[in-house]
């Protein structure tokens, strides 16, 4: 037998990730600004696309623009999807092994098993994402929220907000006492400091957290400027203190932090506009309640195929390369329109299966939300779990309960004692809480406590698990709650929506 080099011709068939594929599949995680940007390019390049009118209104998931996709763009995309999820399926298998949120399986993580929090680490958050995922906490109210994303848009690199109130108030059309209302509770947002108008305030903010702001220290924080100069005989006649306690004092200052939003990364707030509307709809034969959605035009570019020019070129072109240049920009312009139709067909029939699923959420609340991962839409949806992540990313929908990321609408699950039922993570945080703040300030409940009392709700979940939800949330331990207790200082954490007063469990078979 001969053994050597040599060439073997054989056929076979590849996916060929081809630029058309992967911007297609780009596309489908692009928020609306991101889209819009990409939109504004592609206009400068390809002189045979036109911008469309978005003039329209809301395209609903009945109306046709979107939802006859076309043929070549979905079986390119759903052919690409097994190809480009190969390291999505790996972490997603490792992440649920370690009981992660983002592919638990429904009896929801062992109490011996890691606890996910353990294995992510801490990436660096912008400035934005991080005030934005607050305001959400912090406001139900859509007018308030409303505020307090027109003020986030104010903040500076430093974390201060040096807007107007009068100025704000004409912008949102609210009371100017709404307005400051609003900003004092934003200053309660973590770390302290931030939204503060004057360096002073920020100062003073952070003292106030230590439970330092004493009379001197107000009177050293509005002297600043003979800080500055250095005049401590002036400042300690006006701080009424000794040399000892005024070097403590200037001590202490320097171990504050003047520009305390630095410590992110930091992002301009861009306002959220949501991708998609969720309203109430009755239906016109049975007359039962539902949901009508419907895509935000304003927040999806238009744009068309200018085949009168396309013609126009066709006819005066002569030279080859003119030809061929002209032939790749018509094709080039046919599919991008194709892939934007292809993504708002998907982001609807995402949306539509996340809102029928999480029905119990949109009618009484964040405690009847449902345990609900990648696995379950995509089946439901005949969509790659890769594809549903990346719709889902960076899109919003307005509800009546306020703006959501979809992302938010997935939660891992936590066994109840009834067999065969579970409960949402989220709703489980959600009445964490709710115990807490509604908790005596004298006599906070502890970890053990908590845990009694959600068992007695039919939630089993250990103590270490309740912990972790704790930390996650910034809630203090009982024993740091009962000290602020005593000092008068005992501040609860707010409620993330008003409907969430008890857990509801939800019947859902394990895998």
């Amino acid at each position: 037998m001969r053994i050597g080099p040599s060439l073997i011709l054989a056929s076979r068939q590849t996916l060929a990730m081809t630029p058309q594929l992967q911007q297609a599949i780009k596309l489908l995680q692009f928020s609306h600004l991101e889209l819009a940007a990409f939109i504004q390019q592609e206009l400068e390049k390809n002189p045979l696309l036109a911008e469309g009118s978005a003039d329209e209104g809301p395209v609903s998931e009945n109306e046709t623009p979107v939802l006859e996709a076309p043929a070549d763009t979905a079986e390119a995309l759903a052919a690409a999807a097994p190809a480009l999820a190969d390291a999505d399926e790996r972490w997603t298998r490792e992440f649920a092994d370690r009981g992660g949120d983002g592919a638990a399986t429904r009896n929801g993580p062992r109490d011996d098993a890691p606890d996910a929090l353990d294995f992510v680490s801490e990436k660096p958050r912008s400035l934005a994402a991080h005030v934005l995922a607050q305001i959400e906490l912090l406001f139900s109210d859509l007018g308030e929220r409303r505020i307090a994303i027109k003020l986030a848009e104010g903040l500076d690199e430093a974390g201060y907000c040096r807007l107007e109130v009068s100025a704000v108030a004409e912008a949102v059309g609210d009371a100017a006492a709404r307005i400051e209302a609003v900003w004092g509770r934003l200053r309660q947002i973590e770390p302290a400091g931030l939204f503060a108008r004057t360096l002073a305030e920020c100062l003073g903010a952070q003292l106030s957290e230590r439970n330092r702001l004493d009379p001197a220290m107000k009177a050293l924080l509005d002297n600043l400027d003979l800080v500055a100069a250095g005049e401590l005989g002036q400042l300690r006649r006006r701080c009424g203190v000794d040399d000892e306690d005024l070097r403590d004092m200037l001590a202490e200052l320097r171990t504050l932090d003047p520009r305390p939003g630095q410590a992110f990364d930091f992002e301009p707030v861009q306002p959220v506009a949501p991708d998609l509307f969720l309203r109430p709809a009755r239906d016109a034969e049975t007359g039962e309640e539902g949901w009508h959605i419907e895509l935000n035009t304003e927040a999806l570019p238009k744009v068309l195929v200018d085949r009168n020019y396309h013609a126009t070129l066709i006819k005066g072109t002569r030279v080859k390369s003119d030809r061929d240049f002209v032939a790749e920009r018509f094709q080039s312009a046919n599919w991008l329109v194709k892939t934007l139709e292809q993504r708002a067909t998907t982001i609807l029939k995402v949306a539509r299966e996340i809102v029928r699923q999480q029905d119990g959420f949109f009618r009484h609340g964040v405690s009847a939300l449902r345990p609900l991962v990648l696995r379950d839409i995509a089946i439901a949806t005949e969509l790659h779990e890769s594809t549903v992540s990346r719709v889902t990313s960076n899109k919003y929908i307005a509800t009546p309960r306020g703006i959501f990321e979809l992302k938010y609408f997935f939660t891992s699950a936590l066994p109840a004692r009834t067999p065969g039922v579970v409960v949402s993570s989220e709703s489980v945080r959600s009445r964490i809480r709710h115990l807490v703040s509604g908790e005596n300030a004298h006599q906070p409940l502890s970890d053990d406590r908590i845990v009694d009392l959600l068992k007695s709700e039919g939630v089993e979940i250990a103590r270490r698990t309740v912990a972790k939800y704790r930390e996650a949330m910034r809630i203090p331990s009982s024993a740091e709650r009962r000290r602020l207790g005593r000092l008068g200082m005992h501040r609860n954490l707010p409620a993330a929506l008003p409907a969430a007063h008890a857990v509801h469990a939800v019947a859902g078979p394990a895998d």
